[in-house]
């Protein structure tokens, strides 16, 4: 396998320092916008017959193509933030390799109707081109970070497993992390963040299909393992709920993220102001995206490892009946900072969404995984997955609630 890897920040860079420890693949050519990037996270790993450092803007179909067939890669993983996931979702169908990523196509809110009813869901500019990926033999595995990824695992081993019928699935993430010398710094890139939390959320119900709430709706409290504890989260836009129902039977789907009082003031008062705009505005005789001043002004994320203490989880509440009896379960995985930070020089958020793309790209590699289209995480057998999470040092857990 020779695998093209676009974005080298702190999840790219994480990417390397997890792969470098496999042996299922050739070559990695690691590619970003800013080549000093790309250099720094070949150099950092150290094994410079297998990674190449290379420039590349991401939103240049025909430049990605290029360095593709230069490589003879053949896979795509794109570890850029959403904007950039159709340009390389259409430059892989192109080149003809597969292609990977951890976010999908944006979303666009219903232009009247927009805490009720869909738009543009996100994904669907790629699914609306599945039939074409499945026609050239060609497969696209959108979604395969932590959440969207994992999560969407979990789900189908939860269907597959441990209930006959499922009712009801909610993925929950939270996290007890704090960051030393900050009032406000995000854990993960501000950009997607804001993307994900100031859209109108989705949920899918059997009995209405998708639809949509107030962003912060229904607020609940739920209680994270691992010293974590209770934590309250809230209706956030998210993939898994366009992707678990189009392969897992069940009759409700959500998403709630545990962001906490101060980030939602935050995040409103961005949108208050206009600063959650992409599209750009005139200052000082320039003209600037808001969100990318805003993204500008906030630490970089990948660089916060040391100043950062504590746990993120992410994981997939089922309810549901096995044998006739009723059941509740939360599958999780925890990363925990000074771990990872340890053993991978990667704060826990980046790293925790960056092993299992690794590990997805592993059972493809061994045609574990295989198929044609454009298919998520659920469309395939969640066993080996999990097994080799776990073979990676990474073990998930189940917690009966019931």
């Amino acid at each position: 396998m020779r695998i093209l890897l676009v974005g080298a920040g702190g999840v790219g860079t994480a990417i390397t320092r997890i792969a470098v420890r496999r042996d299922f693949f050739e070559a990695m050519v690691v590619a970003d916008y800013d080549l000093t990037r790309a250099e720094a996270a070949v150099a950092a790993v150290e094994d410079p017959g297998r990674f190449t450092a290379a420039r590349v803007d991401a939103s240049d179909r025909d430049a990605v193509v290029a360095l593709l067939r230069e490589h003879r890669c053949d896979v795509l993983l794109n570890a850029t933030d959403p904007r950039f996931v159709m340009p390389l979702f259409e430059a892989a169908y192109e080149a003809g390799t597969r292609y990977l990523d951890m976010a999908m196509s944006l979303s666009k809110a219903h232009p009247d109707r927009p805490y009720e009813e869909c738009g543009t869901k996100l994904g669907d500019e790629q699914f609306a081109a599945a039939a074409d990926w499945e026609a050239k033999g060609l497969l696209a595995l959108p979604g395969i970070g932590v959440e969207p990824g994992l999560s969407d695992v979990f789900a189908r081993y939860a269907a597959d497993h441990l209930f006959d019928e499922i009712e009801e699935i909610g993925v929950r993430d939270g996290a007890n992390l704090t960051v030393d010398g900050y009032d406000f710094a995000p854990s993960f890139s501000i950009w997607t963040t804001i993307e994900e939390c100031l859209n109108p959320p989705v949920v899918w119900e059997k009995a209405r299909g998708w639809y949509t709430t107030e962003p912060f709706s229904e607020p609940e409290v739920f209680d994270f393992p691992e010293g974590i504890g209770p934590v309250e989260c809230v209706n956030v836009e998210h993939e898994e709920v366009l992707l678990i129902p189009r392969w897992v039977g069940a009759g409700k789907v959500t998403f709630k993220y545990g962001l906490g009082d101060e980030f939602i003031d935050v995040l409103k008062t961005l949108h208050k102001l206009g600063l959650d705009r992409t599209d750009p505005v005139e200052a000082g005789g320039v003209r600037v995206s808001p969100r990318d001043v805003v993204a500008a002004c906030l630490p970089d994320p990948a660089g916060l490892g040391e100043r950062m203490h504590g746990k993120t989880c992410a994981g997939t509440w089922v309810k549901g009946v096995k044998d006739g009896a009723p059941r509740e379960v939360y599958l999780y995985h925890v990363a925990d900072n000074q771990e990872t930070m340890r053993d991978y020089g990667s704060q826990a958020v980046v790293w925790q969404t960056a092993i299992n793309p690794v590990v997805a790209l592993e059972l493809l590699a061994g045609g574990v995984w295989s198929g044609k289209g454009v298919l998520g995480p659920e469309a395939f057998p969640p066993k080996p997955f999990l097994d080799l999470l776990t073979a990676y040092g990474s073990p998930w857990g189940l917690r009966e609630e019931i």
